[in-house]
């Protein structure tokens, strides 16, 4: 390896601006980013944001899949595309066969899908499997940038990451797309349901908004990400996200619909003395 001779970019799928810039409707990510709550949007320029947001959350941001949107439509020709990327990442598994068996690869693979917006356990990924072998695979698959972490932070302070634990970690799939076919969602739901309640269900809402953060950082450098979390006797609590903003931390709870409690947020805020927290939902 060329050191200090080479320098690395990371890429991912589009996210959802670049979805939108490829599908020709850059007119809508000016309304987007200038609308706010004193200004939002013409409610029928918020509906139309909506459908391609769910239309999104099925079809994620691989170009491949993105191409066959633009030229046919057709969602169901999407989700084919997307079981042929699936096919292809886990007959590449296979290669890693001197360390782990590629079927192992692809069960903790899934595994992840099903976990994910959740604390991995990683004693619960596979029956047939011990931990030194689960730990192994998902360290491939972090390296690979198949999945991403995000990683308990004490947030008492900037930076995020000098006070973590790796014992308690999500990892998210790289694209929604994906990850909602390997957990088995039932698209029609998602078109459907106006409430999104099948979106909470699947947490991909909430892992839409990691991998925008992810997407939206410096490609020169790897990107992490952080939640906050509390189990107790009293109760749990958990923030989806921690961000360094301004050299101080932004809390960030994401809806899948335009109501719910935001009891952990205003926890955290409390408990860490913030100002300041984000919520993300449908409202407009």
């Amino acid at each position: 390896f060329g050191v200090g001779r080479i320098r690395s970019i990371f890429m991912y799928p589009f996210s959802f601006d670049e979805f939108l810039s490829a599908i020709g409707e850059s007119i809508l990510i000016e309304h987007k980013q200038t609308s706010n709550g004193q200004s939002p949007l013409a409610e029928a320029i918020h509906n139309k944001l909506i459908n391609y947001f769910k239309t999104f959350l099925i079809i994620g941001g691989m170009p491949e899949v993105v191409k066959s949107y633009i030229e046919t439509h057709d969602l169901l020709k999407c989700q084919q595309k997307i079981t042929d990327i699936i096919l292809t990442y886990t007959d590449d598994f296979s290669k890693y066969k001197k360390r782990v068996q590629g079927s192992n690869i692809s069960k903790i693979f899934r595994s992840v899908a099903k976990f994910s917006g959740q604390k991995f356990i990683y004693s619960q990924a596979s029956e047939s499997m011990n931990l030194r072998h689960v730990k192994e695979i998902i360290d491939l698959l972090l390296m690979a940038g198949l999945i991403i972490p995000v990683t308990h932070s004490s947030g008492n302070g900037v930076p995020l990451g000098a006070e973590t634990n790796e014992k308690f970690r999500k990892f998210l799939i790289f694209d929604n797309g994906i990850a909602q076919q390997l957990a088995g969602l039932n698209i029609a739901d998602i078109i459907i349901g106006s409430d999104f309640e099948s979106v909470n269900k699947g947490y991909i809402a909430e892992l839409f908004a990691g991998l925008e953060l992810i997407k939206y950082g410096s490609c020169y450098q790897r990107q992490e990400l952080y939640y906050w979390l509390r189990e107790d006797k009293i109760g749990n609590a958990e923030v989806d996200y921690l961000i360094e903003y301004n050299f101080n931390i932004l809390p960030i709870e994401v809806k899948s619909s335009t109501k719910g409690s935001m009891q952990s947020l205003y926890y955290f805020l409390e408990k860490k003395k913030i100002s300041k927290g984000l919520r993300c939902s449908l409202e407009n």
